[in-house]
């Protein structure tokens, strides 16, 4: 164990797992699933795009996402935690990601490298993201 990754295996893979869960949702569009990730008091900060900032609650956070997806048509987005901190039914992670998606119009490659910071809850047993912090790294 590192100092990037702290407190019981058990919860360390069931984030890890959680993570994964969103990527699998993202990859598939599946609204249910990604929906399923989230508490209901979370909050999204998008601020790296301004006109977004950041979205609170979990259905205004679904309702964002299921219509920002189909302007990213054949979207493959890859995920790798770079830490996880557990701390009883609390945590933080931060999980780097790739994904590559079609340009709407052009169907030109875009490409972007990004980093999520999170908070997340253990509740009845099942962690969920409580936020998300979304920061570009790189952009093409």
């Amino acid at each position: 164990m590192t100092a990037n990754f702290t407190g019981p295996i058990e919860d360390r893979l069931a984030i890890r797992e959680l993570l994964e869960t969103y990527a699998d949702a993202v990859n598939r569009v599946d609204r249910a699933l990604w929906a399923s990730l989230w508490v209901e008091d979370s909050h999204w900060d998008m601020s790296h795009y301004p006109d977004l900032g950041v979205v609170s609650g979990k259905a205004a956070i679904v309702d964002l996402w299921a219509s920002a997806m189909p302007h990213y048509p054949q979207l493959s987005f890859l995920l790798n935690p770079g830490m996880i901190r557990v701390d009883g039914d609390k945590a933080e992670a931060r999980a780097y990601f790739s994904e590559v998606y079609a340009e709407p119009g052009t169907g030109k490659d875009k490409r972007a490298r990004a980093c999520y910071n999170d908070r997340l809850v253990k509740q009845d047993g099942q962690w969920f993201f409580q936020s998300r912090s979304f920061t570009i790294i790189h952009q093409s």
